[in-house]
């Protein structure tokens, strides 16, 4: 298989509902998102998919939907308060916002909605919220 892989950075913020630590509360991360890109075939010119339509596609997507913004599961206990304060910054999200539940969302619902006009598929996402700490998801 042969991949086309490009990364992305983005400022968000989030809690994990039913956390037992610190991530419980409300904070951030300087997240580092990686997308891995295949087809079934290279185009004419021999590449999975262009970088700038990798970058218009999915970067350009974190920018506008999740950079600044706070990701806030639909079942926290939280949410209400929040939309009170700050409805603006909130994205409404149907899971728990963990590094492993936004790294499958990526693939399964945005990837294929991004990229459905092309011959292209998402098939990696690594979201990193450190530089030590990232979880991912694929599929085959």
């Amino acid at each position: 298989m042969i991949t086309a892989d490009r990364y992305h950075d983005i400022s968000c913020g989030h809690r994990v509902v039913g956390h037992e630590g610190k991530c419980r509360f409300l904070h951030g991360h300087n997240y580092r998102i990686h997308f891995t890109i295949t087809v079934s075939e290279l185009d004419a010119v021999g590449r999975v998919l262009d970088f700038s339509v990798i970058k218009s596609r999915l970067c350009e997507w974190l920018e506008h939907h999740f950079d600044h913004k706070f990701l806030i599961w639909e079942k926290d206990e939280l949410l209400q308060q929040l939309l009170e304060i700050q409805e603006e910054s909130l994205v409404i999200v149907p899971f728990n916002p963990t590094a492993e539940n936004i790294a499958k969302y990526l693939v399964e619902v945005i990837g294929p909605k991004q990229l459905a006009d092309t011959t292209a598929k998402l098939v990696s996402c690594k979201v990193e919220e450190t530089s030590k700490c990232s979880a991912s998801y694929s599929i085959s």
